[in-house]
């Protein structure tokens, strides 16, 4: 295995830990990375998806007793009715955007 290829998949890996938990893009940290990393080709593009993939199960696996409450306690629970209502909206630019301009992207 090339050792160089494995320091840039940690700098992203570490890049995606990071950034995942704050208000910022990820995403875009991860481009701007692999921009400067030289790594732009397809194969980056599937680690991108493969290590934001891991990233989307650390968060749920961290939340997992939380979202298991909310879905459990929906109908009886103001607090989770909110916590819902809250992770909808939150998806919600993402799916709006995603649907009206899927094509051109």
């Amino acid at each position: 295995m090339d050792t160089i290829l494995l320091i840039k998949a940690a700098i992203m890996g570490i890049v995606e830990g990071l950034t995942e938990f704050l208000p910022v893009s990820s995403t875009g940290h991860l481009i701007l990375t692999g921009s400067l990393l030289g790594m732009t080709d397809d194969k980056s593009k599937v680690f991108d998806i493969a290590i934001q993939t891991g990233a989307i199960l650390a968060v749920i696996i961290v939340y997992w007793q939380r979202i298991a409450g909310a879905i459990s306690g929906f109908s009886s629970s103001a607090r989770s009715r909110r916590f819902v209502f809250n992770i909808a909206i939150g998806f919600m630019p993402a799916a709006l955007v995603g649907f009206f301009v899927y094509k051109s992207i």
